[in-house]
């Protein structure tokens, strides 16, 4: 309460015009053929698209690191350890400008690509840490269990170790995914009109500062409050057990 007053009381010394009515315009408008999405939801698609195809590659590249660094294979661990030491450790947007001044024109591929790759590398760094944790704190009395009953190994990690450690690296995970969804507003800086980028472009036409960045804030909590909701159903549903 004291911090919402604090703002009411800043806000009304600022003097400033609000035009919420001019933000409508840039939400949805209506051309020739009717309804048309304006420019914050195309880069609100465009946001989408980019933390969608960079979500699936985490969890790929989490679970793929993952295992290799769980084997007794010294080459396979240094790999891993060095790609996630190396990550981790340099911020995401030098390694988005790499990725895209660097390896993009020698590789040519697109700045959604570049975005794309450099997304993936980095939150698939942390899932893996998320993901090897997990499958370690499993027991090893569940292991000899499983075998006991002469389960292969295979079998014991996906119908014994697995589904326990789901329990662990899913809350984790969830929260990387969000971080993904938040993360996703420095591909701005290489260009691509994602929902940031628009709200730039507005801003700096219409000078409708608080509207503008207000409205993108609203964007991405929806995005971020719906994933993390989905996730949360699907644990429920799938790892406990429960119905949905």
């Amino acid at each position: 309460m004291i911090l919402a007053g604090a703002f009411a009381y800043g806000y009304s010394h600022l003097e400033y015009n609000w035009q919420w009515y001019r933000i409508w315009p840039y939400l949805v408008k209506l051309g020739d053929e009717g309804l048309e999405a304006g420019l914050l939801l195309k880069g609100l698609g465009v946001t989408l698209k980019i933390s969608g195809v960079s979500l699936i590659l985490t969890l790929f590249i989490g679970f793929s690191s993952a295992m290799m660094r769980l084997t007794n294979s010294p080459v396979l661990n240094a790999l891993v350890v060095g790609y996630v030491e190396s990550i981790r450790n340099t911020p995401l947007l030098i390694q988005l400008f790499v990725i895209y001044f660097v390896v993009s024109p020698v590789l040519d591929i697109s700045p959604f690509a570049s975005a794309v790759l450099a997304l993936s590398l980095f939150e698939g760094a942390y899932a893996t840490e998320i993901i090897r944790s997990a499958i370690v704190a499993v027991d090893k009395g569940q292991w000899e269990a499983s075998f006991s009953l002469g389960m292969t190994s295979w079998r014991a990690f996906v119908d014994v170790v697995l589904p326990q450690a789901l329990r662990q690296m899913l809350p984790m995970l969830a929260g990387q995914g969000v971080s993904l969804i938040k993360d996703s507003a420095l591909v701005s800086t290489i260009s691509i009109f994602d929902l940031t980028m628009q709200g730039q472009s507005i801003v700096a036409e219409t000078f409708l500062t608080f509207e503008v960045w207000f409205t993108v804030a609203l964007c991405y909590l929806m995005l971020t409050a719906t994933l993390s909701g989905l996730i949360t159903r699907w644990e429920r549903s799938v790892v406990q057990g429960r119905p949905v």
